[in-house]
């Protein structure tokens, strides 16, 4: 009989220990599908801001201007990190990881992957807001996957990844520069009439992140893409 209740316990053991470890790692699977990263692509410096290239940089610090005005207590603020500008923000109930890579755009792929692989964030759940030339100004294009289109800073980050599937959220910057000076157009400062419409899509741009992170990119898509710019 003692042996009968000594083999019981032995299974019964056995099973919740089963029981607990699938638990756990279903919670640890959700808990981190509720985390994002989302990257803005730019360059580090005075001499950059609102510059055409710099247009993620600027999408994600008017995402946490926009955070703090609804909610005066988050006091979301960036703060130097390994490789980026880092701030951290809630959005019903996801955590929003906001990354500005601070190693030129031509070597961003190393502050996107150090970051993934820190916070453990799935593929899926990675946004990169990049500016795009191939775009008029101020159209927004959500994206899955597809090539670099010859941005350096994508070029970078699908080398370091080792593949391109990851969502980007595509701003257009128009291409309005004469032959050979596509250099100095990107690395121009938004001006005028320019600014103008930029500033209002910034505003749609905190939109579309809200939404990528509370309802996915496929409904995201549909919902945005369409959208006369």
């Amino acid at each position: 009989m003692g042996k009968t209740n000594s083999c019981f316990r032995k299974i019964i053991l056995k099973v919740t220990n089963k029981i607990f470890k699938a638990v756990h790692n279903q919670y640890s699977l959700n808990f981190y599908d509720m985390k994002y990263l989302i990257v803005g692509l730019g360059n580090p410096g005075e001499e950059y801001e609102q510059t055409r290239h710099n247009i993620g940089f600027m999408a994600l610090d008017r995402f946490v201007k926009t955070l703090n005005i609804e909610n005066p207590a988050n006091q979301i603020k960036f703060s130097i990190e390994r490789h980026a500008y880092i701030a951290q923000a809630k959005v019903k109930g996801r955590t929003l990881i906001l990354a500005k890579p601070t190693t030129f755009m031509n070597l961003s792929g190393k502050a996107v992957k150090y970051w993934l692989d820190k916070e453990k964030i799935p593929i899926e759940n990675l946004l990169i807001i990049v500016d795009d030339l191939a775009l008029d100004l101020g159209t927004i294009r959500m994206r899955m996957g597809g090539s670099d289109g010859g941005h350096n800073g994508l070029k970078d980050i699908i080398a370091s990844l080792g593949h391109n599937k990851f969502n980007r959220l595509r701003f257009g910057i128009g291409n309005n520069y004469s032959k050979g000076r596509q250099i100095d157009f990107v690395l121009g400062k938004i001006e005028g009439e320019d600014w103008t419409k930029t500033d209002e899509k910034l505003d749609l741009c905190c939109n579309i992140i809200k939404s990528f992170a509370t309802i996915g990119m496929d409904r995201t898509m549909n919902m945005f893409n369409g959208k006369r710019s």
